[in-house]
């Protein structure tokens, strides 16, 4: 079956296995907030995160279609089922898959107005766009489209795997406001990379009402380090935790945030994530194809002969359309990230006791959030609204509702809550499609423990 390798390749990344976590931002002021504000309010003296099971991580999104639209069984065929979603996604649907895991982090109180805190976690973050005009020419092939131009610009796709070692610092400045920055340092051990790519593929008729198949400018290019070592591709897994613990690629960047108590009931608040890039020098393989092409079929001589046309037609392939590797440096720059938010509190005065003094705070809070990331081909947006309740000091729950480009109605919950110094945090979007994910554009949940300090 022609569409085979279609379901193939939307299998395969449905099973690998900058994170947005809607939910999360400003949540009970957990130790993790600092790591989506650095400027969050935190009131107790310290916190020390479970080694490896502080902050567990995944999401994933697809959109253009979701997976029960080809494996629904109904009447309509698996392949107009896949015709269909062809011809209805758009270069700009893609699919995105983010999981980071906490290996260590800590925080502890330097001074009455300022937090220190610090670790190491490790990211896989991908994103791959939808190809739409090559989708549709390998299901389809080209007859019938002839003088239809296929863009090479719709190749866009990168993935990174790597570890990030950080400290942070949030002040608070006066009763109103609270300032934070994260100094974070990368080690990436895999990067591969496609963007910025140029070019046309197209049919016409010729002589001899022959097609002819041309590629015109073409100018492709495929990044990569870290997969290779001495010319091989490395299969090995301890190879590339060894390059994501300061082994790789190194880069750095920054996080800034702050809070901002407009009145004791509205607050403002807003973060920049990921400000920051990979110098790429080590086990570099980067492709590039650049040039024109022209094909017109081949003219077979039905004589005994040793003419290998295959050869002849790789030959001028070649020559025509020139492809090459290196092993130049390159820099990639990460996703920065962009959080705000602004939340009303109301209902009852609750005093909290904090490190050395008690807060006043209000047991209900509702408000709107925005959050933007920077992907290769556009920046992507999303909406929340939430609302959040306060049951004690030590439990919490939350609940948000999320429009962005994945799914205009995600419903997110989350809960906190403490034992003496152990708090479980555990947050899920999406919570309608639960019972049947195979018909959800996105899901992501994220569950940890901390031992936490007044």
């Amino acid at each position: 079956m022609k569409k085979a390798p279609f379901i193939c390749i939307i299998i395969f990344i449905f099973n690998m296995g900058a994170q947005h976590n809607e939910v999360l931002y400003d949540f009970a002021g957990l130790p993790q907030t600092l790591l989506i504000n650095p400027g969050a309010e935190i009131d107790y003296k310290s916190h020390f995160g479970m080694p490896l099971t502080s902050g567990l991580y995944a999401e994933l999104g697809l959109s253009g279609f979701v997976l029960s639209d080809i494996f629904l069984a109904n009447s309509v065929d698996i392949n107009q089922k896949i015709t269909n979603i062809a011809s209805d996604i758009s270069t700009d649907d893609n699919i995105k898959f983010n999981a980071q895991i906490e290996v260590l982090y800590a925080g502890y109180r330097y001074s009455k107005n300022t937090y220190i805190s610090g670790g190491f976690y490790q990211e896989f973050d991908a994103i791959i766009y939808f190809p739409k005009d090559f989708i549709t020419l390998a299901i389809e092939g080209n007859a019938g489209y002839e003088k239809t131009v296929f863009e090479l610009s719709h190749i866009n796709f990168k993935a990174d795997v790597l570890g990030v070692l950080h400290a942070g610092i949030s002040t608070k400045i006066n009763e109103k406001l609270t300032v934070g920055g994260r100094f974070k340092i990368y080690s990436s051990a895999l990067n591969i990379e496609s963007t910025s790519n140029t070019g046309t593929l197209y049919t016409s008729l010729g002589n001899n009402n022959t097609y002819i198949t041309t590629l015109e400018d073409v100018n492709i290019n495929v990044q990569s380090s870290g997969g290779y070592n001495n010319d091989a591709f490395v299969t090995d897994p301890s190879f590339y935790l060894k390059n994501s613990l300061l082994g790789g690629n190194l880069g750095a960047g920054i996080d800034l945030g702050f809070t901002y108590h407009i009145t004791p009931q509205l607050q403002f608040s807003g973060s920049l994530l990921d400000v920051g890039f990979v110098n790429h020098e080590k086990n570099i393989r980067n492709t590039s194809a650049i040039g024109s092409f022209n094909f017109e079929g081949l003219e077979l001589e039905y004589e005994e002969g040793t003419r290998d046309y295959w050869k002849e037609l790789e030959d001028s392939f070649k020559e025509q359309l020139l492809t090459s590797e290196n092993q130049k440096s390159y820099v990639s720059w990460r996703s920065a990230k962009f959080n705000t938010a602004i939340k009303y509190g109301f209902g009852e005065w609750r005093s909290k006791k904090c490190y050395d003094r008690s807060k006043k705070v209000f047991e209900n809070t509702f408000g709107l959030q925005l959050y933007s990331i920077l992907r290769p081909l556009k920046q992507q947006f999303a909406f929340t609204s939430f609302y959040e309740k306060s049951f004690s000091d030590v439990v919490h729950a939350k609940i948000t509702y999320t429009a962005d480009s994945y799914s205009h109605a995600n419903i997110g919950v989350g809960v906190s809550a403490q034992f003496r110094n152990i708090n479980f945090y555990g947050t899920l979007n999406n919570i309608t499609k639960l019972l049947d994910v195979s018909k959800a554009n996105n899901v992501s949940l994220q569950m940890g423990f901390n031992f936490i300090f007044n």
